[in-house]
């Protein structure tokens, strides 16, 4: 592997992906060495292309924080030494444990000054190196780190933990939201799904909702979320739109209910919080940083025993990267977006 060419794209000036030839790394103590295969992408990579990321990155950033690939050789002493050929999917950060107060958001890959996954080798400490669940393809495994990992975070980690006989409701057929629906319809839970299209809401029907709103229908869903409950609201809200959404999700509730917001893709709105949350008694959570080491190991048993696979939108190839970032920025697409590298 010694002297040859590495391939990757960087954001070289606001919305602009360039791609340059480099030396493949070399791994050093503890490190791995990957072939990436497949990188999924995530609204965040949008955001840094677009220079709209909350924090600063540097230049000629490789974006990206989802991947999935090979192992092709180690360091010394890396626990990987005996795994080479091995499908792995890569952690892009470095909280392996604990509660939120582990979490790092500068060492995120693809922002502030983390390369990301845009490449097709990358090394990364042995801890950042993941088993890939046996049930999926290399693509399929390409998703778990953002999308499937925060729905995960969301549903199962929070103050009311997804099981049979909980209420959901899903916002939308991205990747988020429609991991969201397979793990919970996987968990035994109902679940409302709303989306602005009709085909749309018969996609999140097949992944396992049993309740469908189409919210330009029905701008006030929050009243048919009512009637559905029989008055009551839904136990958990996970929201991916952003304060757009915040007071329909909270008045679709029920009292001691959970919103967890995941997302920010809509614009900002001013609504006034306190008498909702605090007369309901609601929770507002944030989800940030998808998850630790911990909860993949979770997440990757429970896609095992119930054979879940992601939902792809589209695959594009390493050339047409370009293509693969326009593609998202329209929001059309049905779960995840994959670059084959």
């Amino acid at each position: 592997m010694e002297g040859g060419n590495n391939s990757s794209w960087t954001v070289s000036s606001p919305t602009i992906l360039t791609k340059s030839n480099s030396p493949i790394p070399t791994p050093g103590p503890n490190q791995v060495l990957v072939r990436v295969n497949a990188i999924s992408l995530n609204h965040r990579d949008h955001t840094v292309l677009h220079h709209t990321y909350p924090l600063p990155t540097k230049a000629s950033l490789v974006p990206c924080s989802d991947g999935a690939g090979t192992v092709v050789s180690t360091g010394p002493g890396s626990s990987w030494e005996t795994r080479c050929g091995e499908v792995v999917i890569l952690h892009p950060n470095t909280w392996l444990q604990g509660d939120l107060s582990n979490f790092d958001v500068e060492s995120v890959l693809g922002g502030g000054d983390a390369h990301g996954t845009l490449t097709k080798y990358i090394v990364l400490d042995d801890v950042q190196v993941l088993e890939s669940p046996t049930n999926l393809t290399v693509e399929e495994a390409s998703t778990l780190p953002t999308a499937a990992l925060t729905a995960w975070n969301a549903l199962f980690m929070g103050p009311i933990p997804c099981q049979p006989g909980i209420s959901i409701l899903t916002q939308g057929t991205g990747g988020v939201s429609s991991f969201a629906i397979q793990l919970a319809a996987a968990a035994g839970a109902t679940i409302i799904a709303t989306s602005s299209s009709d085909e749309k809401l018969q996609v999140a029907k097949q992944l396992g909702a049993t309740h469908l709103i189409n919210y330009q229908k029905t701008p006030n869903w929050s009243e048919e979320v009512l009637r559905i409950t029989n008055g009551r609201g839904v136990d958990h809200v996970v929201n991916v739109a952003g304060s757009s959404t915040i007071e329909e999700s909270l008045l679709s509730v029920r009292q001691g209910g959970v919103v967890s917001v995941l997302g920010m893709l809509s614009e900002s709105k001013k609504t006034d919080l306190v008498p909702m949350l605090m007369m309901g008694g609601k929770t507002l959570r944030g989800v940030l940083g998808a998850g630790n080491k911990e909860m993949h190991e979770q997440l990757v048993k429970f896609l095992q025993h119930h054979d879940i696979h992601p939902t792809i939108a589209r695959v594009f190839e390493f050339d047409q990267a370009v293509d693969g970032f326009a593609y998202m920025a329209k929001h059309s697409e049905v779960g995840k977006i994959i670059i084959r590298a």
